[in-house]
């Protein structure tokens, strides 16, 4: 009659009279020592390990958190100690004719292991057939006495946290590194681009490695998925550096590779684009639609691949050595740094920017207009521009321009994988920066780019006047150089995704069907499928064959792709390679990351942590951008912020050179800011030392 059998039998509708009094009498085990067997890690959830506490006296003193007891780690594989802290015990629970009490361990024991190896190896034996018997891990509490051990309960672990992702490759010694995806792919991507894009874009890359290289079999690397995130892999560490050599004798040729192919891929991008649009999608076979998703998949892989053959390394490496030549052999303590005179120039992201400011301007002129953009979350007011028909005051002249200028640059892209949405289809941030103009506080990017031109000039004028004329050779040469290629880059990266609006409505499309014959509960599942998955039911719509489920493996890859969101992937694999120690970002200290300051300056101000267009709403003036990494569709975003902190990159990375161009404070490569950073959280970004200190 204790309240809580009460309650038991009033939760499973036990009536009272239908039970009776159990009593049980159990022989009680005098311990010498006790403890706790986890069959699984119970603080990281790896399940390849076992975990024992130990201490003196009886198991009571564990439970209660009066002594910290010995833990040992053992390889449930190979049987072995992979982790043995020996604790001060200074009390211990003993048994009395009373009940039990506490007392002090003897000092000769206080520091002294509690179990010896056997007496480890034994339970960990016992661990095995108790987790074997359950089919779970178990949680296992145990008691010693004279040498024997008995089994006192065993339940299961509750809360055990997910286990460890490994970060392994298939292939037997090789050595694989995030590289330049990272940029572009910072983030774990969905299985159809794993299954489908990936493929498209190995074989884009294979063909430029044999025909421009001379390179195939072992010696070329490939693409490689762990966990969801992509990694360039060398199949065998000892070709990296072979690849390393081919790689710098061939630049020229790969230079020249990728202007061909940006050329050929450009006029066959529009070509096929336009065919597409021209289309009524919900006449075309789904077969048909798979095969024109593959094609569009492989423009934009020849675009990604041209990209990378020419304008992102001639200009990484041209800003380089220009910044080398300039600061060893010209520039004085007075002279601007060699940044100013690769700011302010013409570009892709730039005009896109222009363009919105335009549209804020005119506006401005419309107080109807103005006065409701002013008012309305931009969520609510793409809601409006999407309806039909349009409403007052959007409706109209607005309507058309935004429209225009959507059609103009909405191919920018979030990231490479082709599930997340380009920004025609998300244009919240636009308007939002649109409001930010309207409110007088955006960065007026004539403005911006005027100052830096004028500085530009000004240096570029009067350096060459101060040095001899071999120096002012060389500096003409690469400054030239190293300034086309930046524009040039700047719009390569923004026109990989020229092909994505079409081949997402192709997609789209697809997906209607799918869920409308049961396949997956939502279009947008589409992603969450694997291309012979997808293959498999395009064949069944053709054939008006019933469609199988495929809802329960969905969620589970969702599930898959949060848990993996959740980690920081190495940069290079095995972490004990000498690349992992060059480039892995540096373990933060207790509210101080250190990165790679790209953008100098100082500035303190709330955080705001973005994962992704779905979190742009968040960001207000001042705040600190916070993110894995940026590409030209956050580009919106630097109007409002005061500073940028990202995981990964470097001085050459997207948000180095935005961060430079808006003049405010920039840190790459930090590792783990957008875990350890909380929106709304004061921060202290210094660009100049490289370091983002918490409140």
């Amino acid at each position: 009659w204790t309240a809580r059998a009460i309650g038991y039998r009033a939760r499973h509708n036990i009536a009272p009279q239908d039970v009776s009094l159990a009593v049980v009498v159990q022989v009680l085990v005098p311990a010498d020592a006790a403890g706790i067997l986890f069959t699984a890690n119970p603080l990281t959830g790896a399940r390849s390990q076992m975990m024992i506490n130990a201490a003196w006296g009886l198991g009571e003193a564990i439970v209660g958190g009066h002594v910290t007891p010995d833990t040992v780690v053992i390889d449930k594989a190979s049987g072995k100690v992979v982790e043995r802290k020996i604790s001060k015990k200074d009390v211990m629970t003993i048994r009395t004719l009373e009940g039990t009490r506490e007392e002090a361990v003897p000092k000769n024991r206080r520091n002294k292991a509690v179990l010896n190896p056997a007496q480890v190896a034994e339970l960990a034996r016992i661990g095995a057939r108790i987790e074997e018997l359950y089919s779970q891990p178990m949680d296992i509490e145990w008691a010693l006495h004279d040498g024997r051990i008995s089994i006192l309960q065993a339940r299961l672990i509750t809360a055990l946290p997910d286990p460890p992702l490994e970060w392994k490759s298939s292939c037997p010694k090789p050595l694989l590194a995030r590289g330049s995806s990272i940029d572009l792919l910072p983030d774990a991507v969905s299985p159809l681009f794993i299954t489908l894009g990936i493929p498209i874009v190995t074989k884009v890359y294979l063909k430029m490695y044999a025909e421009v290289m001379g390179l195939c079999g072992e010696d070329v690397p490939i693409f490689e998925v762990i966990n969801g995130y992509i990694f360039l892999c060398f199949i065998k560490r000892s070709r990296f550096w072979k690849y390393m050599l081919v790689h710098g004798s061939t630049a020229g040729k790969l230079y020249e590779y990728g202007k061909v192919r940006a050329e050929e891929v450009r006029a066959k991008c529009h070509a096929v684009v336009t065919r597409w649009r021209q289309m009524d999608l919900a006449s075309v076979k789904a077969p048909e639609l798979l095969a024109g998703v593959r094609e569009l998949a492989e423009i934009s892989a020849d675009y990604l691949c041209a990209s990378i053959c020419r304008p992102i390394p001639q200009s990484n490496f041209s800003e380089l050595f220009f910044s080398l030549f300039y600061d060893a052999l010209i520039k004085r303590k007075a002279d601007p740094a060699a940044a100013t005179f690769l700011l302010g120039l013409e570009s892709l992201p730039l005009r896109a920017e222009k363009s919105l400011f335009d549209l804020a301007q005119w506006a401005q002129a419309q107080p109807e207009l103005a006065d409701y953009l002013a008012r309305t979350p931009a969520e609510e007011a793409w809601a409006e521009l999407q309806s039909d028909p349009v409403p007052a005051p959007l409706s109209g002249e607005f309507a058309a321009r935004f429209a225009a200028h959507l059609a103009e640059f909405g191919h920018l892209t979030y990231d490479l994988d082709f599930m997340n949405p380009v920004l025609a289809e998300q244009p919240v941030p636009l308007l939002d920066t649109l409001k930010v103009f309207l409110s007088g506080q955006g960065n007026n990017p004539y403005t911006r780019q005027g100052a830096q031109e004028r500085a530009r000039q000004q240096a570029e004028q009067a350096i060459p006047q101060r040095i001899g004329s071999l120096r002012r050779k060389w500096f003409q040469k690469l400054l030239t150089s190293a300034q086309e290629c930046a524009t040039e880059r700047e719009n390569a990266i923004a026109n990989i995704g020229l092909p994505y609006p079409q081949l997402r409505h192709l997609l789209r499309e697809l997906g209607l069907r799918l869920a409308a014959g049961g396949a997956i509960a939502q279009p947008e599942d589409i992603y969450w499928l694997e291309a012979e998955e997808v293959d498999a039911l395009a064949a069944a719509l053709e054939k008006n064959e019933p469609l199988s489920s495929h809802a329960a493996s969905v969620e589970t890859r969702k599930a898959n792709w949060q848990r993996a969101r959740k980690t920081v992937p190495p940069t290079v694999l095995p972490e004990n390679h000498l690349l992992a120690k060059m480039f892995s970002p540096k373990k933060p200290q207790i509210n101080l990351l250190k990165g790679k300051g790209t953008s100098a300056g100082q500035v303190t101000a709330p955080a705001c942590v973005l994962r992704g267009p779905d979190d742009f709403g968040q960001m207000h003036p001042g705040d600190v951008l916070v993110a894995v990494a940026t590409t030209p569709a956050w580009t919106p975003l630097f109007a409002m912020a005061s500073a940028v902190v990202t995981d990964i990159g470097g001085p050459l990375s997207h948000s180095s050179i935005l961060a430079r161009e808006y003049g405010i404070p920039a840190v790459m490569a930090t590792g783990v800011a957008t875990r350890l950073i909380h929106t709304g959280q004061m921060i202290t970004v210094d660009g100049t030392i490289g370091t983002v200190t918490l409140a």
